[in-house]
């Protein structure tokens, strides 16, 4: 399904533009390309995170998930954070609460910002949209 106009010129505004839209799909086709996905799949189960905070059972089930597939050292899919951030969410994931990957999303944040979004502006996957 391609994106309408709009949004890919949207996308070149900003990040946010470019996450918020279903049509993302290309942006995590082209991490995918570079062996980065998992910055991209680590934020929106963050956000999933965020909206699932009723249930103590719940909250801990999605945060153990989020810690194991990209938190833990050797994780599957494990994102590139700094020692003390993933230690801290270590030391807290048996009581996990709704900021417990705050810092760790900020940080992957960051990254894609200043290096996986402007190279994806410049590709030829993105470039190919306009």
């Amino acid at each position: 399904m391609l994106a309408p106009v709009d949004d890919v010129v949207a996308w070149g505004d900003s990040l946010d533009n470019l996450l918020e839209c279903k049509s993302r799909l290309v942006f995590e086709d082209f991490l995918r390309t570079e062996y980065s996905e998992e910055n991209l799949l680590f934020w929106l189960a963050c956000e999933e995170y965020k909206k699932i905070m009723t249930s103590e059972p719940e909250i801990i089930t999605a945060a153990n998930r989020i810690y194991t597939e990209f938190v833990q050292v050797d994780a599957p899919s494990q994102i590139n954070i700094d020692c003390m951030t993933r230690e801290d969410i270590s030391e807290n994931i048996s009581q996990p609460g709704p900021k417990t990957f705050d810092r760790a999303q900020r940080l992957i944040y960051g990254l894609m910002e200043k290096d996986c979004y402007p190279r994806f502006l410049k590709s030829d996957i993105y470039q190919a949209l306009l």
